[in-house]
């Protein structure tokens, strides 16, 4: 294996004014990030740049204006930073015929390592994601979930110090989905960087170390999730209610001067309540179905998406289509 060139002393995922423009249509604008080891979320609706972000990372893109560092390693110098960089991509992109096995085993071959590390690298990727047993069938017969563990095996293959991971979590059973968050954080805790795109918010919450928000190209937000978290919580709480008589329990809230707005939904069947003080409101929400003899079908957040954070941060134009 030839080593590695990462500058001494870089840990860290560098941007500095970086824009990224495809032709007149802006990907990226003047984003300046430092991203640490651990796992980092990216989150934002379609066309945010959380992809643009990923590919000037691993250096499938080159910036058209600032600098990146991955680990010191200048975006420009592929033959060094590849070798220190797991890609995962969302899009399935197969070699015919190749089962799971070959299929790891080739990519490492690449990569430079001989044929004995190479099969015990392979058997260990395979083990960790879970697919040591389907490893000899062909990835043209994987399920969509199998295929996105065999996709994560070879990301993971060569040991690198670096995983970038686009929606990761698609197409995976909630047993499955435990077992890979298991496996990002166990990645994380031994140093690895991990970054990950993703739509859902609770997954952030439940993974990240730190959470990127991007919005038409921008960063709108960025930090540990305590730190975002308290941006959101400054604006009103949203509670999805499902029952049988809305319109009676919205009018009793508002006797009670505990919520901001209330919308009954569009079947009649329920309503979406914003509050300034969620833990209140849930109290006084189990003393109104009570007194009421309300029928209640179900209490959820209604902000357990990417998509609620941006109406709270940026307004509702952030919303993805």
């Amino acid at each position: 294996m030839i080593a590695p060139s990462a500058r001494p002393g870089q840990e860290s995922i560098v941007f500095h004014e970086v824009s990224k423009f495809y032709g007149d249509v802006m990907g990226l604008g003047r984003v300046s990030l430092e991203i640490p080891p651990g796992i980092t979320s990216l989150v934002g609706p379609n066309g945010s740049g959380k992809s643009t972000l990923m590919n000037l990372v691993t250096g499938l893109l080159q910036p058209t204006r600032g600098e990146i560092l991955t680990l010191g390693i200048p975006t420009d110098e592929p033959e060094h930073l590849f070798r220190r960089i797991g890609y995962c991509t969302q899009y399935d992109a197969f070699p015919p015929g190749l089962n799971g096995y070959d299929f790891i085993l080739s990519f490492l071959r690449m990569h430079g390592y001989r044929d004995i590390e190479a099969r015990e690298l392979t058997e260990r990727a395979l083990e960790r994601v879970r697919m040591t047993d389907a490893a000899h069938r062909r990835v043209g017969g994987y399920s969509k979930g199998m295929r996105q563990r065999i996709k994560l095996a070879q990301a993971i293959a060569h040991l690198p110090d670096v995983l970038v991971l686009d929606e990761p979590l698609n197409g995976l059973d909630p047993l499955a989905r435990a077992e890979i968050i298991a496996l990002f954080q166990e990645l994380a805790e031994e140093g690895q960087h991990v970054l990950i795109s993703s739509h859902i918010l609770h997954e952030v919450d439940l993974i990240s170390d730190r959470v990127i928000i991007l919005k038409g190209g921008f960063v709108v937000a960025e930090g540990d999730i305590q730190g975002v978290r308290s941006e959101i919580n400054e604006r009103p709480f949203q509670v999805s209610i499902r029952c049988d008589r809305p319109a009676l329990l919205a009018a009793r809230i508002f006797e009670k001067d505990s919520a901001v707005e209330a919308r009954v939904h569009e079947d009649a069947r329920g309503l979406v309540v914003a509050t300034r003080d969620v833990d209140a409101f849930y109290l006084l929400l189990n003393r109104l179905i009570l007194d009421n003899h309300l029928t209640i079908e179900g209490v959820m957040p209604a902000d357990e998406n990417v998509h609620a954070v941006y109406r709270y941060l940026i307004g509702s134009e952030g919303e993805a289509s």
